[in-house]
């Protein structure tokens, strides 16, 4: 009998009395694993080896778990700072704990959401206090990834760990559980005695090339079979971001609604951000606390025509029975550079007719006149000094639009919102009437999880005031937005907190299969 090489060498390496694994093969006969796999499967197929399968499940720590094998649990490092500055006996400030506790970033949030849990003390109005009883070195969960660290890469379920801290761990994203096929090979009382009876290696070839073509030689050679069910390495291609994808399909739908894209810096002077916008100068939302301000000198070209009449607005408001803020206004806060806190900025800069304009000299900047109907949008980054949670980050992508026509109405607003979603399979929106210092009317826009079934805000809108429009030079009505693209790629691809689709904590295979159009 003739058998190709890899063959003959699989059928070599096999036992008749004990089940020998493909890696084991492998590493027996220096073939690779697929060559060993394909090879088995055929002298099945002869009826000299018999074949076996089991899914087989392993643990491996992911990076996260790794590091915390190494610098420990944060919330064990918590327990342990907080201690070390007295809390077992009173209670401290939470920010000389997580000070001396050298946690950073999530990691804070991480070590405030477990401390509680696991019984090492309480967190309340800004003090924490350590429970003198609590042994850190007995934390199960840092006990598990130490064991976990000491198998090795790939630990088999057989691990000395409680099967309940397995999953706590999980669900914090410390390891992962990998699925995968384990196949055993034995020899057939056949295959035994083909072996006794001698078997030869037969030459075959794998491919037909251009110089067997031409001497004739491919008629003499024996060419190896190819076993296309054979398991193969699993390659993933490139793909862009489930949030860049989400970004393009909102482009082309609202293209496809007839707007056109607006551009601009994201580093703005206050006077596009909020002045325009008619937002008093001292509002809370133009403090620190929700603004990134940037340390760099003032904006100077500003169309100084504009910069009076929205200073007008401000102190004396519009119209004959306007009544502007009681509150002071100064060019110096509206020449203050910050980071823009939505991409309205740049629909002030459209609107007032100087968004392409260039300064020079002593002379006002050329203002172009929109004459309407106008339909604008952007889909770009904004900053806010925002609390991180589910649904919350400091810097996201805001989905701004503005409609210029006349004799526009809450219901076209609403119309257009309905017409949007609905190009993304999302037909449930709900509305709630909310204030707004630049809209009347305004409402706030809600749409439910697919998962959670949870409503969630969405975007933010209303009909521009006289107070924005007239010093902008717009006489008829103009019905605006601001909505969440991060929020909207939660709807459609199910992600239950915003920090699934970007940050350090994202599942790769997550994005990998997640989809956004519909």
């Amino acid at each position: 009998m003739q058998l190709p090489q890899r063959q003959l060498a699989v059928l070599e390496a096999a036992s008749a009395t004990d089940e020998r694994s493909i890696d084991a093969i492998s590493e027996e006969t220096g073939l690779k694993p697929e060559t060993v796999t394909g090879a088995a499967f055929e002298l099945e197929d002869d009826g000299l080896l018999d074949v076996v399968e089991r899914t087989d499940e392993r643990i491996s720590l992911t990076d996260e778990g790794a590091d915390y094998v190494d610098a420990g649990l944060p919330e064990v490092r918590l327990y342990r700072a907080a201690v070390g500055a007295g809390a077992a006996d009173d209670p401290v400030s939470m920010g000389q704990a997580i000070g001396e506790s050298g946690l950073e970033g999530g990691e804070v949030d991480i070590a405030l959401a477990n401390y509680a849990r696991k019984g090492y003390g309480t967190v309340e109005n800004g003090q924490i206090s350590a429970d003198p009883d609590t042994d850190p070195d007995a934390d199960r969960e840092a006990a598990a990834l130490a064991t976990l660290a000491e198998s090795g890469d790939g630990a088999g379920l057989d691990v000395d760990v409680d099967p309940e801290v397995l999953d706590r761990l999980e669900e914090r994203n410390l390891i992962d559980r990998i699925e995968h096929t384990v196949r055993t090979v034995t020899l057939t009382d056949e295959g035994v005695t083909a072996m006794m009876e001698g078997i030869e290696a037969a030459e075959t070839v794998d491919r037909l090339t251009p110089e067997m073509l031409s001497s004739g030689e491919w008629r003499d050679v024996e060419f190896a079979e190819y076993n296309v069910e054979a398991d193969a390495p699993e390659i993933h291609g490139g793909r862009k971001h489930v949030l860049r994808r989400t970004a393009e399909r909102v482009k082309e739908t609202l293209v496809g609604m007839g707007f056109q894209e607006m551009e601009g810096p994201h580093a703005d002077a206050e006077f596009w951000i909020n002045d325009c916008l008619f937002m008093p100068q001292d509002h809370p939302a133009r403090t620190h606390w929700d603004q990134f301000a940037l340390d760099v000198p003032p904006i100077q070209e500003l169309p100084e025509e504009l910069v009076a009449d929205v200073k007008s607005a401000h102190l004396e408001g519009v119209d004959d029975d306007g009544d502007g803020y009681h509150s002071p206004w100064t060019e110096e806060v509206a020449r203050e550079v910050d980071l823009r806190g939505h991409t309205t900025s740049l629909s002030m800069r459209y609107l007032s007719g100087y968004a392409d304009a260039t300064f020079g000299g002593d002379g006002e900047p050329q203002r172009v006149d929109f004459e309407p109907p106008q339909r604008y949008f952007s889909v770009e980054k904004v900053y806010r000094n925002d609390t991180l949670d589910a649904t919350h980050l400091l810097e996201f992508f805001q989905i701004e639009g503005w409609v210029m026509a006349e004799d526009l109405s809450v219901r076209d607003l609403m119309g257009t919102f309905e017409e949007f979603y609905r190009q993304f399979g999302i037909t449930d929106i709900q509305f709630k009437p909310h204030y707004n210092p630049y809209t009347e009317p305004s409402f706030e826009l809600f749409g439910r999880h697919p998962v959670t079934d949870e409503l969630i805000e969405i975007g933010n809108s209303g009909m521009f005031r006289r107070e924005v429009l007239e010093p902008l030079g717009v006489e008829c009505d103009v019905m605006a937005w601001g909505l969440a693209l991060e929020r909207l790629a939660m709807l459609t691809t199910g992600a239950e907190d915003i920090r699934d689709l970007h940050g350090t904590l994202t599942d790769v295979e997550f994005l990998r299969n997640a989809e956004v159009s519909y």
